[in-house]
Formats: structure tokens, sequence, C-alpha cells
């Protein structure tokens, strides 16, 4: 990315050479500059191919348009989504992204790209290039199914892995649905069907046809049982729900040349009590063993609704007073 910058003691100057994708840019009735305005504090100003930045937070506001000329530059589409997640990015961060760079993301299939929306997921990419176990930890909606399904497409496209394998434990939500009809394949398919939904998320079209060649394969958890998984990128969705012995199953299943990540908020066990058991104790066991490693992501890394990150954050908090008002009880 070309664009240049020229620093005033309180303005900063970029310069967009192709006029074409301004209007990516700004947006439609420059609604990208009005909410980059609102979020940092900032005020933006643009003649010609150049945007002027004003305001304590203008360095930030720079990293975001930056990031987003990147993504025009490489054919992508701009919208209200990924102008939030590089705002989320810059502002975590408090560092600025390379330019040309944008966000770190990977190659999931044919041209698509998954992108890191915060300094979190950036550093869960980042373990998945570097360990071959990683743990994803925390609240719905931040990304660790989707990522870990992007990077595993990505080892595929390359040739770098020969199977992608995604499974998770069968058990309902809270609500026993008793006996379902169909075959083997009807009862399993609703257990299995968010893994589904985030392989076409990342692969697209391609997908069906990987699965009937038994290149990609999604199967519940008991389905692992015997299995030495090698040439392969595996991944545990919804851990939470997993018991210890299931979990120590999973995990010895990795064979050679194979990575494998384990996903799960250990504050949505389905299991008897609630509690995330198998998880919780693979986490104390494998602490600081080579090789492993654990990405963990908070309400702040949540990339669903707005809505979503601030009832996250109103159940910690009142998780929080809930074990409050038990400690003075017993007290």
């Amino acid at each position: 990315m070309n664009a240049t910058k020229k620093r005033t003691r309180e303005v900063l100057t970029l310069e967009f050479p192709d006029n074409a994708l301004l209007a990516g840019l700004t947006g439609v009735h420059q609604k990208h500059f009005v909410r980059l305005e609102q979020k940092l504090g900032v005020r933006l100003a643009m003649r010609g191919n150049l945007v002027s930045v004003e305001g304590p937070a203008r360095d930030r506001a720079a990293t975001v348009l930056r990031a987003l000329y990147a993504r025009l530059e490489a054919g992508e589409a701009v919208g209200t989504a990924e102008l939030e997640s590089e705002i989320r990015f810059a502002d975590e961060s408090g560092v600025e992204v390379a330019e040309g760079t944008g966000t770190p993301m990977v190659k999931s299939w044919a041209g698509r790209t998954a992108h890191a929306r915060s300094p979190a997921q950036a550093a869960y990419l980042d373990l998945m290039r570097t360990h071959p176990l990683v743990f994803g930890i925390g609240p719905a909606g931040t990304g660790k199914t989707y990522l870990a399904a992007a990077f595993g497409a990505h080892l595929l496209y390359e040739r770098r892995v020969e199977r992608l394998i995604l499974s998770r434990p069968a058990l309902e939500a809270g609500e026993r649905l008793g006996f379902l009809p169909g075959d083997l394949k009807e009862k399993i398919d609703p257990y299995l069907r968010p893994l589904h939904d985030a392989l076409f998320q990342v692969i697209g079209e391609p997908c069906n046809k990987l699965m009937e060649q038994g290149v990609i394969e999604v199967a519940p958890l008991a389905f692992m049982r015997g299995r030495t998984l090698s040439r392969a990128f595996v991944i545990l969705d919804e851990a939470q729900n997993c018991t210890a012995p299931q979990m120590k199953m999973f995990l010895t299943r990795l064979g050679e040349d194979s990575r494998m990540v384990v996903t799960g908020d250990p504050s949505q066990s389905d299991l008897p009590g609630g509690r995330p058991e198998g998880l919780n104790e693979a986490l104390q066991i494998l602490h600081g063993i080579e090789g492993a490693a654990v990405a963990r992501f908070s309400e702040k890394d949540v990339v669903r609704h707005a809505l979503v990150t601030r009832i996250v954050a109103a159940y910690n908090a009142a998780e929080v007073r809930k074990a409050q008002a038990a400690r003075k009880d017993e007290a």
C-alpha cells in the first residue's frame, strides 16, 4: 500500500494514490469517516486524494484508514464490520499495523481471506502457526472456531496437511431432545451444524465436494476413539462439554505431522453441574508443556452484534456479584 503521510503539529495528512478506491474508503455518504470520528474522537477531512486527520488519536485513526485501504487494494469489500474490526484492532493494540499489511490474516481457500479482528485474535493465529496444540478459551462470538477453521483450510489449501477434521461432543445445550428420527447421520447433524456453518463461511461451495471426498470430515467426538490422526488439522469445538476421559482420548489422537486446536467457553458447560471438568483439567495438566499454548479471549473480543459484547459483560459482572455475595454469606 503506497499511502504516504505528512505531519504538522496537530494534523496528520494521508495521501492515497488510487482515487477509484476512495469511495470505498469513505463509505456511502462518508459513513465510515463519521463512525471513525465518533469512535476515536478525531476530525477527518478529504481534499482530492488527501485525507487529513486531526485529534489526539490521529495515529490510531490513520492506522485504521491505511488498513482499510490495504483491503480495498486487495480487492476486498469494506463495510461496517470491517471498519469496526480495524477500529478495535488499532484501539486495543496501541501499535500501528505495518503499512501495506492490514490486520493479520490467512488465505483460507481460493482467494477467500480471514482477518484477525482484535489483538487477541492476531495472537491466536500466531499461536496456531507456531504450536501443534492450541487451546482457544473465551466467550461465544470471539471467532475461536471460525479462525481455527480458516487456518485449517489455509493449511489444506497449501497442502501442508491432507485432511481437515472437526469434532464436537454430541450434548444438548440444557435441553433433552429425546430420540431423534432418521438414520445416524440425520441424528448427529443438528449437533454438528455449527461446524458445517463455519466451514462454508471460510471455504464456500467447494466444501461439499471436499466432504464427499473425505478430505474434510465433521464427526462427533465419540467417533474419534481408536483413531490416529496423521497429516491432519484437527479441531475440537465446544470442549467445555468434554468429560476428563473424553478430553484425554481426543488429545492422544494427535498423529505425525498433525496439528490440533481445542476451543471452548468454560462459562457455558452443559455437563452435569455446569463444570467444564475435561477442559479445566487439560488446561491445568498441560500448563507449560512444550508444544502446547493457550489463547484467551474476553468480551472485548466478541465480533458478533455489538449487543453480544454487552450481554457477555453483563453476565460476567453478575457472576462476580454472585460470588461476592456467596463469600459474604459464608463469612
